[in-house]
């Protein structure tokens, strides 16, 4: 007992010591209280960890003073965004340094270039806002756009039901500044292999990075060639893929779904996309969910822009809790639905394309029970449900917690 006193002593000391030092040397709000502290215990998951402190850095140079601080003090750090992490990646017993407070600029649009830079605070919606009225988008769009942040989206590798229009996050990376625990700054994105052999070969620790990465990729190349598997929604593990010559030796990508274990991201470069300016949304009911998984492949034929799917118990769950539930009334019979949106230039081309795919599947036996949405409202009714649907199941209708356990799996 004696010993546990003592080191529960050593640890209170140590907090307090880091706590003093933060808030000297950070500009920006430092907090170490315990109402803090549970407000940061718990992302939208189930889990549940206190962290050390709370630091919301009013600038870079602010961020890099953080972290500095808490690498003297043998410190975690765990960056946090819009907290809307599904696995427990948002909470951690660490100092949590949050961007969304200050660093959330947008510092450059490119509308000919379709590019943005940005601070990793920034939240979605507002890179959108932005984007929209040059007929340009971010193409990764999860269900939590209204609070999820870029960098949080970075950190994920985020995807959405829009992906299939323009593949996940780290399809849409050009380029990443980033902080490494150690306090150095890198630029990182593709490397050809002259600028990689010129990096690797300097005495300074940014080259000793570049070489033990290259080092990394020339040992394993083979395996990872073999092994790793070719399929469209890969985000656990690390991108060891993108350092690869052929694509690039990208190690902007490669950081893309690290969850911030292998460095920080304080600036951003993402690639902006078309968006189709007529939609149509086709509603597909089904009797189980595995028939609408059944389906799935013959849909992606139709080139989607997106393609979602809600089973009977997300709709009840959401009743039961008196959430969103205007344009339910418009889902076809079913026990599970598939939310299709087909896009297009002009209406006549998304309509046209709408018709083909209702028409394959009026001729096939047993062809699912559909509905054509040509009205953008009615549209986004369905994708507010949907998206309405995200946290009905987190917890039961009579108040109890679900048990933790593993979530937000994509097949």
């Amino acid at each position: 007992m004696a010993q546990k006193t003592t080191d529960r002593h050593h640890d209170t000391t140590m907090i307090a010591d880091l706590a003093r030092e933060l808030a000297r040397q950070v500009d920006g709000e430092v907090h170490f209280d315990p109402a803090t502290q549970a407000m940061y215990s718990y992302d939208a998951s189930h889990y549940r960890h206190v962290p050390i402190g709370y630091v919301a850095p009013r600038n870079v140079g602010a961020l890099e003073a953080a972290v500095a601080v808490c690498r003297r003090h043998d410190a975690a750090v765990l960056m946090r965004g819009g907290g809307t992490s599904l696995a427990g990646q948002g909470c951690n017993r660490a100092v949590v340094i949050d961007t969304t407070r200050h660093l959330h600029r947008l510092l450059a649009l490119d509308p000919a270039g379709r590019t943005a830079r940005l601070e990793p605070g920034i939240v979605l919606d507002d890179l959108q806002a932005a984007a929209r009225p040059h007929g340009l988008c971010f193409g990764p769009d999860p269900s939590t756009h209204g609070w999820c942040t870029l960098g949080g989206m970075i950190a994920n590798n985020a995807a959405g039901a829009h992906s299939l229009m323009a593949g996940k996050t780290v399809d849409n990376v050009h380029a990443l500044r980033v902080l490494t625990y150690d306090g150095h700054t890198l630029d990182a994105g593709p490397t050809d292999e002259p600028t990689l052999e010129r990096l690797s070969g300097r005495p300074d620790r940014v080259s000793t990075i570049y070489g033990a990465l290259r080092a990394l990729r020339d040992r394993y190349a083979g395996l990872i060639r073999k092994r790793y598997p070719q399929i469209p929604r890969r985000v656990s593990g690390y991108n060891l893929d993108e350092l690869l010559p052929e694509r690039g030796f990208d190690l902007a990508r490669a950081l893309v779904g690290t969850e911030g274990t292998c460095a920080i991201v304080t600036e951003a470069t993402v690639r902006l996309v078309p968006t189709p300016p007529h939609r149509v949304l086709v509603i597909l009911g089904y009797p189980s969910l595995g028939a609408a998984g059944d389906a799935v492949p013959r849909l992606l034929e139709y080139t989607p822009i997106a393609l979602e799917g809600m089973g009977r118990r997300i709709i009840d769950n959401m009743r039961a809790k008196g959430l969103e539930a205007t344009g339910l009334e418009l889902l076809p019979p079913g026990e599970a639905w598939l939310f299709v949106e087909l896009g297009g230039d002009r209406p006549d081309e998304a309509a046209g394309r709408a018709h083909e795919l209702t028409g394959d599947i009026a001729g096939r036996p047993g062809g699912a029970p559909h509905v054509v949405l040509a009205d953008p409202a009615q549209a986004q009714h369905i994708w507010l449900a949907r998206e309405a649907g995200l946290g009905a199941s987190g917890r039961l209708a009579d108040g109890r917690d679900t048990e933790a356990g593993w979530e937000d799996a994509a097949v």
